[in-house]
């Protein structure tokens, strides 16, 4: 199976494999967040389970890996 490139492109897969994603609202009317909320939302966010593996399914890793 192929890998889906977008999928690729959107989560960072570790070692562990624990499936991180960017926070959203990132990408525009960022001037009414406080800076503290921006400053907190830098850092990738671990994916729940369930959407782990629906990502995973996705991305065409099988359950051993």
């Amino acid at each position: 199976m192929k890998t889906r490139k977008s999928i690729l492109k959107r989560f960072k897969f570790t070692k562990t494999g624990k499936i991180l994603r960017r926070p959203t609202g990132l990408d525009h009317y960022r001037a009414k967040k406080s800076g503290k909320k921006i400053r907190k939302s830098r850092k990738w966010v671990k994916l729940s389970k369930a959407e782990a593996r629906k990502i995973k399914k996705l991305y065409g890793q099988s359950k051993k890996r």
